[in-house]
């Protein structure tokens, strides 16, 4: 039921009785008991066009909270999501180098007792979801390689749960901006679905095979970054042998246009914005490079949508067309048919809503702990 009403978008009384089977009194009783916990509410009933006495929508209580992250090699961003993925407050933090471990904690613990003294003092803070650039050991939230923060067999988690006090658990970024957009953004519904992300630290993937994220056989499975694309234009490889991230870079696009960091709204407002030769033409570079990549992703895995984020998305509402055109040539003509490739509706707080939804997992397995 918690369930329901946390990826449902306000579901009624009614609706509930009709997703569950179960009675009205059942129906009643059951969203009663969320009520007194503190994680659902009740509002009057909207306006409908059915005949009888409108039912009461059951939303999610605001008060719920989770501490979402997001490390990365220019900044840590971290924000207050509730249930019903809503992204309250969004901090980043941006840094003049690849933090340690011990350097993310510490930025971590502080704009949390900011957060405790300001935006969330009304809150009822749950735990903190960590989502990582790099492999991540899912049962315990061990780092065991991000390579571009520099991080190996770093246990996160648990320093951050020692600065924030909270039950803290971590995975990879991209794994859980697939689940993010998965439940709430442009794959609701789908249950075929291949995610690629990109962000500071290069490129990462998810898979959503029959509606669950894929992690392979030992939980990293997705790293469609470190593969090596086959170019047939040698003006098309920017480096030698380098693989997909090297080759379709966030960092290049920086370098033209003269920064050196740039949150993602920023930069994609900037690309689509240019006039720059050189930057049109390392786009239009970088979509062949990535329209391969795609293509084998699709040949492979038969999704019915790719979801793209982070700079990727910018890529893709640069030129489209031109970007399922490449595609397109590296893809089997039946294995494309009814395949669609789409910008991530989450935008930037994909990653920090895939992070709460992890977190978020205790409580709806068992909505009564969150009395205790």
């Amino acid at each position: 039921m918690l369930e329901l009403v946390h990826r449902g978008g306000g579901p009624s009384r009614a609706d509930l009785t009709a997703l569950t089977g179960l009675n009205r009194s059942t129906i009643g009783a059951l969203v009663a008991e969320l009520v007194e916990l503190g994680l659902v509410q009740e509002t009057d009933p909207s306006a409908t066009n059915r005949v009888g006495r409108p039912s009461r929508r059951v939303l999610p209580d605001p008060r719920p909270a989770i501490i979402a992250v997001n490390p990365e090699i220019d900044a840590v961003t971290i924000a207050l999501v509730g249930l019903g993925g809503q992204v309250d407050h969004r901090v980043r933090r941006e840094l003049d180098h690849a933090p340690t471990p011990e350097e993310a904690a510490a930025v971590v613990g502080e704009v949390v007792e900011e957060l405790r003294d300001g935006p969330a003092r009304e809150r009822r803070l749950v735990a903190t979801g960590l989502a990582v650039p790099g492999l991540v050991r899912a049962e315990d939230g061990m780092v065991r390689w991000a390579p571009h923060l520099g991080w190996r067999d770093v246990p996160f988690a648990r320093l951050v749960e020692s600065v924030v006090e909270l039950p803290t658990v971590a995975d990879n970024d991209a794994t859980l901006g697939a689940l993010a957009e998965r439940l709430f953004g442009v794959g609701r519904g789908v249950e075929q679905l291949v995610y690629l992300n990109g962000g500071a630290s290069g490129i990462g993937g998810g898979v959503i095979v029959n509606g669950q994220p894929y992690r392979g056989a030992h939980g990293y499975a997705g790293e469609f970054g470190h593969n090596r694309p086959r170019l047939d234009d040698p003006a098309h490889r920017a480096t030698v042998g380098g693989t997909l991230e090297e080759e379709v870079s966030r960092a290049r696009l920086l370098a033209i246009l003269g920064w050196s960091t740039a949150d993602e709204p920023e930069l994609e407002a900037a690309v689509l914005a240019s006039a720059d030769p050189a930057l049109r033409a390392e786009l239009t570079r970088q979509q062949i490079v990535l329209g391969g990549a795609l293509g084998n992703a699709i040949n492979v895995l038969g999704p019915e949508l790719v979801v793209l984020g982070g700079f990727l998305a910018t890529l893709l509402a640069w030129d489209a067309p031109a970007l399922e055109a490449a595609v397109a040539a590296r893809t089997l003509p039946v294995a494309w048919e009814g395949t669609r490739i789409r910008a991530a509706a989450l935008g930037r707080d994909r990653l920090l809503i895939g992070a709460a939804e992890l977190a978020f997992g205790r409580i709806l397995g068992d909505p009564a702990s969150f009395a205790a």
